[in-house]
Order: structure tokens, then C-alpha cells, then sequence
């Protein structure tokens, strides 16, 4: 993982270790501003929003990542230590984006050197609030993702038979959190470091440009802002699964699935708890009990979050039934022979979006046909398969969709395009795609056909996964596959005007063959990180074939060309370069007709 290697180049994997460690054992933290402010952290910082693509986004003051590139790293380290001292942020720049419902989300963009100093914090925040959050709950924490929040329901209802969900949306989350609350929060979790509770307090309540001071809400758009998020909502987690899952008993009496027979002889009310940041859901086995639930979580956000729900979308849905929606997907508990499994699809008014989007691209085809926008087009297919692949009926639901655009595109692509069965395509396409879809061949480039996908098994996330033990990390760097079709996606979108279709092609091709490694480290590259190199180099006579082309590193990359021993010096020290690699780096060397000189 990119994180790790960033953590290990500035020394600060130990220092998150033990903050994690200590704050599993209860531990509280009243010396923390000294390590956010200290240079290795700061300078992690630094490179992580680097690394962001947002990065290039500017704030009020219209500064971005570029005009901070400029200064020095002692400038860097000394400017934010200074600013920290009298912290205060400065104005928040709003932005509209529109929302699945045809709604507008605001966006609040800090300025750059507060988004870095923002990140500071989060860096070493993160680990404490790690040690303390539910282990169901899975928006915006390391290595979860909505995949994760759905498997877990899924086997909640095809393993527990729990077939009745509470459904409750609070309204205006991220705009109405208590700041007060908030402060409270982080001190009960154990940041009693009142110099950072402070700064803290002030980047809540940073001016908003146009709109003035807020008295409540984060701001969606700012770094630390999905950190506090979770940190706010925890004590909701804690509190449903103590009611429960966690409920302390004097004797245990374990069936087959591990649950407690003894639990049942009370008067508790069963309900399991799945979380994706202020999407939940807790899944119940009978009506009487899901409207205790309902009624009890109501309360419990009104007058311990000081948060309203919205009464229109918060329900209690049997799913025997009906069907309930949860990050993008449907939910139904079908029969299947004498018991009843999950059966997800896709939300309706998602489904609208990609047949809009899907004819948005379509559009721009059929005005300038070329390979880029053809590129751009198997990117949004890859894209939107490997988020929905999960569903159980994914592959009827994108057969019905390509069959709703079939004449659209047919009726578009025909006069640019050859229609036809892919004849010899390209690696990548047979990787992800049979050959039995027709399809159409735009510059050289067979489009990744709409209604050629198939479900994936949603997995359960394994909860022994964590950046901050060194047990974790170890899990990670050997279990942890990389998903390789979604940064071939992200790859897809590269412009690159002065390169070949062939060179294009074959990149994608060669980092999918190897895994998306680099073929020197060995190291999971990925889509902004990765390099592709020529073997034998063009100007002295190499080609964009398969064979002559290699996936490396940007810094590795850099290396194999580089001239000036200074560079080269602190190349080898960031990239942690050991004597086989270097040989591998002066055989590439030697092929580019320059000296081995590392």
C-alpha cells in the first residue's frame, strides 16, 4: 500500500502503532499537539495531499498544491508550526454538487495549507479512534468499503435468517453535527489535549465564504471531516451492539452459529448493526422487535446526538416483501427452496444515472470518434461492474440496461464504428470480458460491452486487517488483493495525446499481466504511481509492443534516468532500493545507452 510505504520513508509507522496500541488499552492522550506538529509528520502530511487528486483544487485564497511545491521543506514545516501556534483557518469555499436524488450536497474546500494541516491531525487522530470504532461499521476507515458494509448484511440474512431491516436516514448529517457534542466525544475516546481540542474546535467553526461562521456541522469536503464523522456516530455503534451483540451474560450457552441461547430467555430486543458513515441499517428477526429498535435509535439520535432523522425515509421494512436500498443497492429476502437468501440489484434512480451517463459518453464517441474517448467509455464500464458486480442479479440488471440503450448506441456508433465479435482483442478486454458480445470497434479500440458482467461474492471483511498493528500490516502485504480492475479503470482515463493506440493498449495490458506490480520492487503500484517504460527506447529503435514495454514505479522510472548523483542519492533512500534491485536498475540503464552509475 502506497500509505505504508509513505509511513516507513518518514519513520512514522511506529509512532501510529503505538498510538493505536495504547488507546486499545484505555489509554489517554494529553501530549499529542507536539507529535502533529513535528517534522516527519508534517512532511507525511504534505505527501499524502500531494498524492490527492484534489489537491489541485484551490481554496478561497485560489492557492493549490503547485504554489506549495515551491517552498523548501524547512520552509514547509516552519510556515505550518507558525500558523498552528494562533491557529486560524481561513475561509471555507463552498461548493454545489448535485446528488443521486437531483439534490445539492455542499461541499466546504479549505485552502490548501489548511487541508495540510488538517491532515496532520488526522494522521495521528486516526489510530487513536481506530482502536474505539465498532467493527461493523465500515465508511471512510482504512481498507473498508461499502463492498464490505453489503457482505455483512448479506450474511446477516442468508446465515441468521434476520429478514426484517430498520431503515432510519438522519437528516442533514454532516450539516448539523453538535460541536459541543463533538469536543465532548473526543475526549471521552481519550484526546485530552487541550491545545489540539482547541484547533480542532477552530477548523469547525472556519468561515464559510458568502456564508458566515457555522455553529454547527463539519464541513463534507475537508480531510479530517469523515475522521469526526465516525467519532460522532461511535457511541451510536457501541450503544446498539451493547444492547445485544455485546451484552454481558453470566453463562453462555453457544449454538452452531455462535449466537446465545441465554439471550433469548430475556427481555432483549436481537438486532445486528451494519454502518457506512450516516448510511445504517440494523437487521432484526420479527416486526415487534424492529419497531422497538426504530422507536429506541429515534430517541437515542434525537437527544444524545442532538440530530432529526427524516421521517419519509426511515421505516421498518420486511424483506420478505419489499425491498430496502443501501449504498446504491436493493435488498429482498427471496425463497429459495425452504429457507430465504439475499437478493440485491441496483437502486432504480441509479440505474437512470447510468443510462444517462452511459449515452453522455456515447455522445462524445460519436462526435469525435478516437481512441481516447473510446478509453474514457470502457473506464465508466469497468468502473461501474466493479462496483455492482457484488449484486446477487447484476447480471440481469446490466442485461436489461445495454438492452435500453441497444439502439441508442447502435444507431450512434454505426457510421464511426465497425460493429463485430472482438477478433484477437486485446489482453485486458479477455481478461474481463468474454468474446461472445458483439460490439463496437472505435480507432482500434473494442468498447467493453454494457451487458457483459458477472457477480462477484461479496466478502466479509476480515477484522484481523489493520494498518496499525504490525500483525496487520504483515496480513496485508500477504492476503490483500489489490483490485486490479478498478486502477486498469482509473488508467483508462490517462491522456496522453503523443502516445500510440498500441502504446495504450498495451500499458493496460502489461500492468493487468503483472498484477499491477512493479517489475523491479515488486511493490502493488497504484494507477497515479505507476510509470510505463521502454525497454529498448524509442530513439534507438525500440517499438510499443507488449514485450518492450515495462510497468515501474515513478520514482523507479525516474532512476533508470537520472543523471545527477544528488537526485539519485535521495531516490535510492526514499524508494528504500536494495543491491538486486540496483542491478535490475543499471541493466535498464545500460539498454537506454547510459553509464550503470548507482
Amino acid at each position: 500500500m502506497q500509505a505504508l510505504r509513505y509511513w516507513d520513508y518518514y519513520g512514522m509507522t511506529e509512532t501510529f502503532t503505538d498510538l493505536y496500541d495504547k488507546s486499545s488499552k484505555q489509554e489517554t492522550f494529553s501530549h499529542l499537539y507536539d507529535i502533529i506538529t513535528s517534522r516527519e509528520n508534517i512532511l507525511l502530511s504534505y505527501r499524502t495531499v500531494k498524492s490527492n487528486k484534489g489537491s489541485t483544487t484551490a481554496g478561497t485564497d485560489g492557492k493549490t498544491i503547485k504554489d506549495i511545491k515551491k517552498l523548501s521543506e524547512d520552509q514547509l514545516v516552519k510556515e505550518i508550526q507558525n500558523k498552528l501556534k494562533r491557529y486560524q483557518p481561513k475561509k471555507v469555499r463552498r461548493k454545489l454538487i448535485e446528488k443521486d436524488n437531483g439534490k445539492w450536497r455542499p461541499l466546504g474546500i479549505p485552502c490548501i495549507l489548511d487541508r495540510i494541516i488538517q491532515q496532520c491531525f488526522k494522521q495521528i487522530l486516526e489510530p487513536i479512534a481506530e482502536a474505539k470504532f465498532y467493527k461493523h461499521s465500515y465508511g471512510f476507515r482504512p481498507l473498508r468499503s461499502t463492498h464490505h458494509a453489503m457482505a455483512r448484511v448479506q450474511f446477516l440474512i442468508n446465515r441468521a435468517s434476520l429478514h426484517y431491516v430498520v431503515d432510519i436516514d438522519i437528516k442533514g448529517f454532516f450539516d448539523n453535527i453538535n460541536h459541543t457534542l463533538l469536543i465532548k466525544q473526543l475526549w471521552n475516546i481519550g484526546i485530552h489535549d487541550r491545545q489540539v481540542l482547541a484547533c480542532i474546535s477552530k477548523m469547525l467553526k472556519a468561515e464559510i465564504d458568502g456564508e458566515g461562521k457555522p455553529t454547527k456541522g463539519v464541513p463534507q469536503g475537508g480531510l479530517l471531516s469523515t475522521l469526526l464523522s465516525n467519532i460522532v456516530l461511535n457511541d451510536l455503534d457501541h450503544w446498539v451492539s451493547e444492547q445485544w451483540e455485546f451484552f454481558p451474560l453470566n453463562k453462555a450457552y453457544k449454538t452452531r452459529e455462535g449466537e446465545l441461547y441465554a439471550k433469548k430467555r430475556t427481555n432483549l430486543k436481537e438486532g445486528y448493526f451494519v454502518r457506512y458513515a450516516d448510511d445504517f441499517k440494523i437487521l432484526c428477526r420479527d416486526w415487534k422487535t424492529a419497531q422497538k429498535w426504530f422507536n429506541a435509535v429515534r430517541l437515542y439520535i434525537k437527544q444524545r446526538l442532538k440530530l432529526d432523522i427524516s421521517p419519509e425515509k426511515s421505516q421498518v421494512i420486511n424483506l420478505r416483501k419489499r425491498e430496502s436500498e443501501f449504498l446504491g443497492f436493493t435488498i429482498r429476502a427471496n425463497r429459495k427452496g425452504k429457507k430465504r437468501v439475499a437478493h440485491t440489484g441496483i437502486k432504480a434512480n441509479k440505474k437512470r444515472k447510468i443510462k444517462v451517463e452511459a449515452k453522455k459518453y456515447i455522445q462524445r464517441i460519436k462526435a469525435s470518434p478516437t481512441a481516447q474517448n473510446a478509453l474514457l467509455f470502457n473506464s465508466f464500464v469497468l468502473g461501474i461492474h466493479n462496483y455492482f458486480n457484488r449484486a446477487t442479479h447484476v447480471n440481469i440488471e446490466f442485461s436489461r440496461l445495454a438492452y435500453e440503450l441497444r439502439a441508442f448506441i447502435y444507431n450512434r456508433l454505426k457510421p464511426v464504428g465497425k460493429y463485430e465479435h472482438p477478433t484477437n482483442p486485446p489482453p485486458t478486454y479477455k481478461k474481463f470480458y468474454s468474446l461472445g458480445f458483439k460490439t463496437f470497434k472505435i480507432s482500434n479500440v473494442y468498447l467493453f460491452p454494457l451487458a457483459n458482467v458477472k457477480t462477484r461474492n461479496a466478502m466479509n471483511f476480515s477484522q484481523s486487517l489493520t494498518t496499525f498493528t504490525k500483525a496487520g500490516r504483515e496480513r496485508i502485504h500477504k492476503t490483500i488483493r489489490s483490485e486490479i480492475q478498478q486502477e486498469i479503470s482509473k488508467l483508462m482515463k490517462s491522456k496522453l495525446p503523443s502516445r500510440s493506440v498500441e502504446y495504450m493498449d498495451n500499458r493496460l495490458s502489461r500492468y493487468s499481466m503483472k498484477m499491477g506490480k512493479c517489475e523491479i520492487t515488486g511493490t502493488f503500484l497504484s494507477a497515479n504511481e505507476i510509470h510505463c517504460h521502454h525497454y529498448v527506447p524509442l530513439h534507438l529503435g525500440g517499438n510499443d509492443k507488449f514485450n518492450n514495454l515495462r510497468i515501474l514505479h515513478k520514482g523507479i522510472h525516474q532512476l533508470i534516468h537520472q543523471t545527477n548523483t544528488k537526485t539519485i542519492d535521495i531516490l535510492i533512500k526514499e524508494l528504500g532500493i536494495t543491491e538486486p534491485m540496483v542491478q535490475k536498475i543499471n541493466q535498464y540503464r545500460e539498454k537506454c545507452g547510459m553509464e550503470p552509475s548507482l
